[in-house]
Parts: C-alpha cells; sequence; structure tokens
C-alpha cells in the first residue's frame, strides 16, 4: 500500500499548496493576520508531504517494486544500488516529482529564514509560491502520476536509460533544478511588489542572496551537464547548442542581469521597473525549460520525455504564469517610483548595458531555439539553427561584455569621469593586449582564437585584480558582495581563455587501427593494443587499451570502452581520457571494422578543464555574495 500512501500524500500536498496559494495573498489585501499567518506553517507542511512521497518513491526503487509504472519502466534488477536511487528522477514523472521536492525546499527556506519581513510582504510571497507549487503538483497528479499501479506486476523491468547510468548524472539533474526553482522566489518577490504597487530596497535587499544561490546552483547544474556531455557521449564536444542546453542557458543569463539590476535598484533606487520584470522573465524561461524538456517537441540526448498531451498542460500553466504576471505587471509598473538619476559615465549605465547585452544574448538564442519549432507548426518546412548562428551573434554580443567588465567595479555611482577609469585600467589593458600577441605568434594553429582567448582572459582579470587593489590600497574594507563579484569575474575570464583556447587549437584524428599499430598527433604517440571484453554488473563492455607516450615517455594507458547493456542492448560509448590542468588527452574507441580493426578517435583538447573550473569560480563568486551580512539587515521600524 506504499504507492497509494506516496498518492494520498501527494493529493494533501496539493490541497496544503491550494490553501497556501489563496488565504494569506487574501490575507495581505484585506490586512487579516489570520489568514497571513497560514503561509508559513502551509509551507512546511507542503515540504514534508512532497518529501514523504518522494522517500516513497525511492523506496520502491530501492526494493525493485515492479508492480509499479515507473519502477518497471526505469529500473531493472542487475541495475546497481546507486542507479536505483538515481534513477528516481531518471525519466518524466520522477524528474518533475524532483522538481516539485526542490521548489518546496525553496518554500520552506524562504519561510524559515525571512521572519524580519513585514507579514503582508511574506504573505504575498509564500502565496505567489504556493501558486507555483499547485501547478507542477496538479501536473503531477493529474498527468504525470509516479505512483501508478502496473497489474499484473512486470516480472522484470526495462532498465534505466544507459545514457542517465553515470556518476554525472547523479548530481547534474538536482543541481540543474536547484536553480530553475529557485528563480521562483525572486519571481514571487516581483509579483508581491507589483500586488502592494511598490518596490521597497530593503525587501529587495533580502532577495538578492536567494537570486544569488539559485543562479549559483544553475551555473554549476550547467557546467555537469556539459562536463557529463563531454566525457559520456563520445564526441569530444562541450557545449553543442543542443536546444536542451539553451533551455537552461536562458535563464543562467537573464539570471545574471537580474544579480547586476537588483544591486542597481537595491542601491540606488533605479531600474526598479527592469529588474521586476527581469525577475518574472528568469522564472518564465525556467518554466519554458521545463516545457521544452517534458513536452516532446525537441529531440535531444538530454530530454526526458515524448508526449504532446503532457506537454499540452505545462503549455497552459506556462501561458497561465507568463500572462498573468506580465499583465499585472503593465497594469502596475507605471506606478513604481523612479530612481536617482545618472550620468553617461557611471556604473549604472555600464550595469545597464551589461543588461542590455545578457538579455539581448537570451533573446537570440530563444529565437534560435523556437523558430525551428514554429516553422515546423506553420508549415514552412524543416528549418535547422545550429552552431554557426548561435556561436557567431554570442561571440559578437559577448566581445562587447568583455571588454566592459573591468570598468564596472571602478567606476563611481551617479556620477563619474571617464578618464580616471581609463587611466586605472589603461595600464593593463596593454599587458593584455601583449599577451594576446605572444599568444597569436605561439600557437600552433587557430592563432586569432588563442590570442583573443588570453587577451580576454587577462584583460579580465587584470582589470579585476585592479580593483581589489584600489580597494585595499585606499584602506577599504572588501565585502563578502565584492569578494563574490571578484570572483565570478575571474571565473569569467578562466572560462574565456579555456573555450577559446580549446575551439582555437584542439587536434582530432579519427583512424582504424590494428594491436600494435600507433598514430603519432603532435608530441603525442598513441599505441593500439588490442581490446578485451569485460562483463558490468549489467553491461558486457569492448575495452580497448592505448598506450600514450609522450616525448618517447609512457604518459598513461587508456581504456576507451563500447558498453552493450543487458537490456535492450543499447550500446554507450565510455571515452578513456587522461586529465590534465593544461590538457586533457582524450581517446573514444568506434566500432569493430573487422580483422582485428577499431575505430579509434583521439583528440588533445587544451585547457578544457579551464572551462569547468571558470563555470565554478562564478557558481562560487554567487554563493560568496550570498553570505553577505548586509542582506540580512532589514529594520522592522520603517515596515508599511
Amino acid at each position: 500500500m506504499l504507492p497509494e500512501l506516496g498518492q494520498v500524500l501527494l493529493v494533501l500536498a496539493l490541497l496544503v499548496a491550494l490553501l497556501q496559494a489563496v488565504l494569506p495573498i487574501a490575507g495581505a489585501q484585506r490586512g487579516n493576520a489570520a489568514w497571513m499567518a497560514v503561509a508559513r506553517p502551509a509551507s512546511f507542511a507542503q515540504l514534508a508531504l512532497v518529501a514523504g512521497a518522494f522517500a516513497l518513491l525511492t523506496y520502491a526503487f530501492v526494493s525493485q517494486d515492479f508492480s509499479v509504472r515507473y519502477v518497471a519502466t526505469n529500473s531493472n534488477s542487475l541495475l546497481p544500488l546507486v542507479y536505483r536511487y538515481t534513477a528516481v528522477w531518471g525519466s518524466h514523472e520522477g524528474s518533475l516529482l524532483l522538481w516539485t521536492l526542490v521548489l518546496a525546499c525553496w518554500n520552506g527556506a524562504v519561510a524559515l529564514f525571512s521572519r524580519r519581513l513585514p507579514e503582508p510582504v511574506m504573505a504575498r510571497v509564500l502565496g505567489v509560491m504556493g501558486i507555483v507549487a499547485f501547478g507542477f503538483l496538479a501536473f503531477l497528479i493529474f498527468t504525470s502520476n509516479p505512483f501508478e499501479r502496473l497489474i499484473p506486476a512486470a516480472a522484470e523491468g526495462r532498465d534505466l536509460n544507459p545514457l542517465l547510468q553515470d556518476p554525472g548524472m547523479i548530481i547534474h539533474p538536482p543541481m540543474q533544478y536547484v536553480g530553475w526553482a529557485g528563480f521562483s522566489v525572486p519571481f514571487a518577490f516581483a509579483i508581491a511588489a507589483l500586488l502592494d504597487g511598490r518596490i521597497d530596497a530593503r525587501w529587495l535587499r533580502w532577495t538578492r542572496p536567494w537570486t544569488n544561490i539559485a543562479w549559483a546552483f544553475l551555473s554549476v547544474g550547467i557546467a555537469l551537464g556539459s562536463w557529463w556531455a563531454y566525457y559520456e557521449l563520445g564526441w569530444g564536444g562541450w557545449w553543442f547548442w543542443d536546444p536542451v542546453e539553451n533551455a537552461a542557458f536562458m535563464p543562467w543569463l537573464v539570471g545574471a542581469a537580474l544579480i547586476h539590476s537588483q544591486a542597481v535598484t537595491e542601491k540606488r533606487g533605479s531600474f526598479a521597473g527592469w529588474t521586476l520584470l527581469l525577475a518574472i522573465a528568469a522564472f518564465s524561461l525556467s518554466l519554458m525549460g521545463t516545457f521544452l524538456v517534458r513536452s516532446g517537441v525537441l529531440t535531444s540526448v538530454h530530454a526526458f520525455a515524448s508526449d504532446p498531451a503532457r506537454g499540452l498542460f505545462i503549455l497552459v500553466f506556462l501561458g497561465l504564469v507568463i500572462g498573468g504576471s506580465l499583465l499585472l505587471y503593465a497594469l502596475r509598473a507605471g506606478r513604481l517610483e523612479a530612481g536617482a538619476g545618472f550620468q553617461p559615465a557611471s556604473r549604472e549605465t555600464l550595469l545597464l548595458l551589461n543588461n542590455l547585452l545578457l538579455a539581448s544574448a537570451c533573446a537570440m538564442i530563444l529565437l534560435g531555439t523556437l523558430y525551428p519549432l514554429l516553422a515546423d507548426a506553420l508549415d514552412l518546412g524543416k528549418i535547422s539553427v545550429g552552431p554557426p548562428y548561435f556561436g557567431l551573434l554570442f561571440f559578437v554580443l559577448m566581445a562587447p561584455l568583455v571588454a566592459l567588465v573591468p570598468f564596472g567595479p571602478l567606476a563611481r555611482w551617479q556620477r563619474d569621469q571617464a578618464s580616471r577609469v581609463v587611466a586605472m585600467l589603461l595600464p593593463w589593458l596593454l599587458v593584455a593586449l601583449a599577451a594576446g600577441v605572444v599568444a597569436f605568434f605561439m600557437a600552433p594553429q587557430g592563432a586569432w582564437k588563442s590570442a583573443f582567448g588570453v587577451a580576454g582572459a587577462a584583460w579580465v582579470i587584470l582589470g579585476t585584480a585592479r580593483f581589489v587593489w584600489s580597494r585595499l590600497g585606499n584602506g577599504g574594507r572588501m565585502t563578502p558582495e565584492m569578494w563574490g563579484m571578484v570572483l565570478a569575474h575571474v571565473g569569467i575570464g578562466v572560462f574565456l581563455a579555456g573555450a577559446l583556447l580549446v575551439e582555437a587549437q584542439n587536434v582530432q584524428r579519427e583512424v582504424a587501427l590494428r594491436p600494435g599499430e600507433s598514430l603519432q598527433v603532435g608530441r603525442h604517440e598513441f599505441v593500439f593494443q588490442g581490446v578485451d571484453q569485460l562483463r558490468g554488473p549489467n553491461y558486457l563492455a569492448d575495452r580497448g587499451h592505448v598506450l600514450v607516450r609522450r616525448g618517447g615517455r609512457k604518459l598513461t594507458l587508456l581504456h576507451p570502452e563500447k558498453r552493450a547493456y543487458a537490456s535492450g542492448g543499447q550500446v554507450m560509448t565510455e571515452a578513456g581520457i587522461r586529465p590534465g590542468l593544461f590538457g586533457d588527452v582524450y581517446v573514444a574507441l568506434g566500432e569493430s571494422l573487422g580483422d582485428g580493426a577499431w575505430a579509434v578517435r583521439v583528440h588533445i583538447k587544451p585547457f578544457v578543464r579551464w572551462i569547468w573550473a571558470g563555470a565554478f569560480l562564478m557558481a562560487l563568486g554567487g554563493l560568496v555574495t550570498a553570505t553577505d551580512r548586509r542582506f540580512r539587515r532589514i529594520p522592522q521600524e520603517k515596515s508599511p
């Protein structure tokens, strides 16, 4: 009866979410303290109920209860124990339950750590989060029930998708969901501010750490997804402009703009309406990401489901959330007070340009992602939008942003002299350009990309260091907010160097090799020693042995694999990788060509790990910023 208990818990959570959505908002509008007081206990109750349902589904997987349809579809008696746990979110129903659990965790955390906020504000914020939770719980119960019984019970399960039987997929989806669902907090704040008819800088100060945490987790989730695709798919690439990758990247870009816009609104009172619009857009794009992954409109290695009926539900929900939010914004945004004015040469102007470039990049990706779908729906033919479009336009939009990054922290609020900031940064600009010239002449190939990568990274990192030097040299104090900004900007520089250098200097060879034959790639020699068979817990693998030498000395022995899974016979590639700070040696095993010959793909990928190091530095910067104690000081006596 445990699956039935799980269904009951979800139904109870739905009723609690409805209560949380209606009473607190109505109480805030009417000034009814008793109704407003419902918000916090309802949030905690919803979290407990959803967590209980998730625990019961996890137990069904661990105990291999094949009378539950979802378990029978996504597990198998041969599946290792660790993947029985992760199989809970391995397909549509479970991943949606995980999304709902993460949303409930954010709900509970906001209720727990917001006691200093005025009660009407908190009632509206938690009420809006209750509305979102109600939508997801209704989706779960009425279209995607993970506890549906299979009668009679299956004797054996179908197994988890082999793509997901990987350590990277243990942590990638939860991290990404924490980021996506986390943007519900600034979204709820924005709707609460619009309902109240004004935006208070003290309330905005409270919401800033939540935004930074959500953005940081989304950064980690995207980086982990990129890392998983790099080593699991056997292609050797780290980003493919896949539509589902874009679905995660778009709210990340808007979230980055939101973080900067919130700082201006909180400190100077400017951009208030724009900040609320970005908060709405970040969460709306997160919901759109859910729609794209689960609607069946996309074909992607990242997509979890293909069910247009379920997608229609999400599309209707998305329309209600976005349409309702934008209607409220149109009706109320004009009442917001305008902030202090500022001159063209000021930090506000630089942050405005930052916002416009990030928003334009997001719009460009949104157009490229959705246009093929719209063209197909309108019978305009099959149109593919790929890396040439995304890569060129993204570079055009991001190059000015990279150029402006060092100026922002050094510029003064409201009014400054451009010559002052230029004079501070000019020596470091010359050093960065010199580094780019050296890279241009030393690069074995891709000279221009190498030069741009080194010069851009040096410019961002040295310019950021100039801010730290200026701050500490003048006797100033570096707050956690400032250190977080420094880490994030250094992360941009590290990422930029890794992305452009690996794109410029990546070397790939695909050849047929027999045992004893070798391949020379630059300074590396690859000796193919043959293939043997390896039996795993639920797969049979052809395991290659490739000796790698550099300069005549043994560097490593790599073991790329081709795995055929027992259930379904799906074949997966497992690359053999020697990681390094300054580059990876990457070998993938292809098909058997007969007579002992095998197709072997070899990559030399300089600085590829700097891509993920930069992403994690950016995420760390968001988390450090969130620890600033200033965000937790909210004077109660000035509450409206």
